[in-house]
C-alpha cells in the first residue's frame, strides 16, 4: 500500500516527544521541545530530577563541609554578631553546626516552592503584559523544564565540593558564574545580592522561559517581547531582593 507522504509528514509533526527526550531536548533544541510541552503540558519529571539533584548536593555537602568552620566564619563576618563575648559565639557555633546538616536538605521543597511560584508569578506576568494565558499546567510545563539548566550547575558544584581542599570552598558563591565572584570580600551586601543574579545559568533560565512562552502563544509574543516580559518579571525579584539585602545590611 501506498503511503501518503502529507499525512505521514502530519503524523510525524504531531508525534510527542517523549519525558526523557523532552530533558535533553530543551537544552539542545528548545524551540522544538517548547512546542511538544505546549501541546501536551508535563512538570513532574524535570521537578523531580531537581529535587533529586538538591538531594545529592546535600548529601555532598555533609560530606565534604567543616560546618562548625563554615558556622564561625559567617558569625565573624556579621556585624549584628560582633558584641556577643565568646561564649555566647561558642554556643551560637555549636547550634549552627548542629542545624546547618538538617538545613542543606531543605533544597528538595525550596525546589518544587520554587517551580510552582515561578510558574505561577510568570502566568501572571504574560497574562497581564501580553494577555497570554496558557494555563497554571502549561506553565508549569514550561518553566519546569527552564530549570532543567540547574543540573548542569549543580553537576559543576558537585565537581567543585569534591575537587577543592577542604575549608577553601566559598559556600555562598561556590561555582562563580556570577558577577558577584569579582567583588571583594568587603562588598556591601546589597550590590552582592545583584552581582549574584547576573549570573550564566539565570540568564539561561529566562531564556528558555521566554521561548517557553512564545512557543504558547507566537502570534502575541513577537520579536523579544516575550524576552522583555520574563527579564523583566526577574528584573522586580532582584529589585526587591537588593532592597532587603540594603535594609538588613
Amino acid at each position: 500500500m501506498a503511503t501518503n507522504p502529507v499525512a505521514a509528514a502530519t503524523s510525524e509533526a504531531q508525534a510527542s516527544i517523549s519525558p526523557v527526550g523532552r530533558i535533553v531536548g530543551v537544552l539542545f533544541s528548545p524551540k522544538a521541545t517548547f512546542e511538544d510541552i505546549v501541546r501536551k503540558p508535563s512538570w513532574l519529571l524535570p521537578t523531580a530530577i531537581l529535587c533529586l539533584m538538591a538531594l545529592v548536593v546535600g548529601f555532598g555537602l555533609n560530606q565534604k563541609v567543616n560546618w562548625r568552620e563554615v558556622v564561625s566564619q559567617q558569625m565573624e563576618k556579621s556585624a549584628q554578631t560582633a558584641q556577643l563575648s565568646e561564649q555566647d559565639k561558642e554556643k551560637r557555633i555549636e547550634a549552627g553546626a548542629k542545624i546547618a546538616p538538617i538545613f542543606s536538605y531543605l533544597g528538595v521543597p525550596v525546589t518544587i516552592l520554587l517551580v510552582l511560584v515561578a510558574a505561577l508569578v510568570m502566568l501572571g506576568a504574560y497574562n497581564v503584559m501580553a494577555g497570554v494565558n496558557p494555563g497554571y499546567v502549561t506553565a508549569l510545563g514550561i518553566v519546569s523544564h527552564a530549570y532543567v539548566p540547574l543540573v548542569i550547575a549543580n553537576i559543576l558544584f558537585l565537581v567543585v565540593l569534591f575537587l577543592k581542599p577542604a575549608g577553601t570552598l566559598d559556600i555562598n558563591n561556590p561555582v562563580a558564574t556570577n558577577v558577584a565572584a569579582l567583588l571583594p570580600e568587603d562588598a556591601p551586601k546589597w550590590l552582592d545580592a545583584l552581582c549574584k543574579n547576573l549570573d550564566i545559568f539565570l540568564i539561561w533560565i529566562l531564556v528558555l522561559i521566554a521561548m517557553g512562552f512564545t512557543a504558547a502563544n507566537p502570534k502575541k509574543l513577537k520579536g523579544g517581547k516575550s524576552y522583555g516580559i520574563a527579564f523583566g518579571a526577574f528584573a522586580v525579584y532582584v529589585v526587591l531582593r537588593v532592597g532587603i539585602a540594603f535594609v538588613l545590611s
